[in-house]
């Protein structure tokens, strides 16, 4: 008897409904560290790296990205199949901006008010970009790249820089560009792993080879390089902050 089909899941990290593999399917694990690794290559980029806002800029950013926009985007939709209630998604995604704000108020008021606007900016996005809000302005590979991709990098310097110099820019627009690489992986696996009925064809090679085409076949090399690009970026990041501490 075949095994069950490896696509039947929404995702490759996404475990069999229900209980508490819903919540951990939720925070979509690689994609949460993949995201966090920029808020570490930020502030590894500072002049001066400041442990304690480092640990409270990943906390903020974990309970922003990792908890309210991946609530807020299983609430639109349900792309991840979870059997979480309305109610707990709507309450995570709360509970998950409020904090992430309330971090950031408590370093205006520790650290600089200068903090202020990167809160109100987040606060923003991360509705504006999972609800579609605006007509779905806010919900593109743009605005998906500078929210999830420049945003925490250089979010992460300034915090710990007080100040924007090229070099973080620099890490920034690269955590741009790595997102959008990030995006134009995940969205067709995403195609085939949910939304696709069947696929069929041959590939014939060079040499007389034919090889059957099919959607395990297709989405496998996009979610083996989106697994070694997560790894890969939390590696560096834990082993740049460790080299800065």
């Amino acid at each position: 008897m075949a095994g069950p089909d490896p696509l039947d899941r929404p995702a490759f990290y996404a475990l069999r409904p229900g209980g508490w593999r819903d919540l951990l399917t939720l925070l979509h694990p690689p994609y949460t560290a993949w995201h966090l690794s920029y808020v570490a290559l930020g502030a590894a980029t500072a002049p001066e790296l400041h442990g304690d806002r480092l640990a409270a800029t990943l906390l903020a950013f974990f309970l922003a990205v990792g908890v309210c926009a991946h609530a807020l985007d299983e609430f639109n939709g349900r792309p991840l199949r979870t059997l979480l209630s309305d109610a707990v998604l709507v309450g995570l995604a709360v509970a998950g901006l409020a904090g992430a704000v309330a971090i950031g108020i408590v370093g205006a008021a520790t650290v600089s008010l200068g903090l202020l606007p990167f809160v109100a900016a987040g606060a923003f996005i991360v509705t504006a970009y999972n609800l579609e809000l605006f007509r779905g302005r806010f919900h593109s590979d743009f605005w998906f790249a500078a929210a999830w991709g420049a945003f925490p990098a250089l979010t992460a310097y300034w915090i710990n820089a007080l100040q924007l110099r090229l070099q973080g820019v620099l890490v920034a627009a690269g955590c741009f560009a790595l997102t959008l690489a990030q995006r134009h992986l995940s969205t067709p696996v995403r195609e085939l792993r949910r939304q696709t009925l069947a696929v069929s064809g041959r590939q014939h090679l060079a040499d007389g080879t034919i090889i059957e085409l099919d959607a395990q076949r297709l989405a496998a090399p996009l979610d083996d390089a989106l697994r070694a690009c997560a790894l890969a970026l939390a590696l560096l990041a834990t082993g740049l902050v460790i080299a800065r501490l």
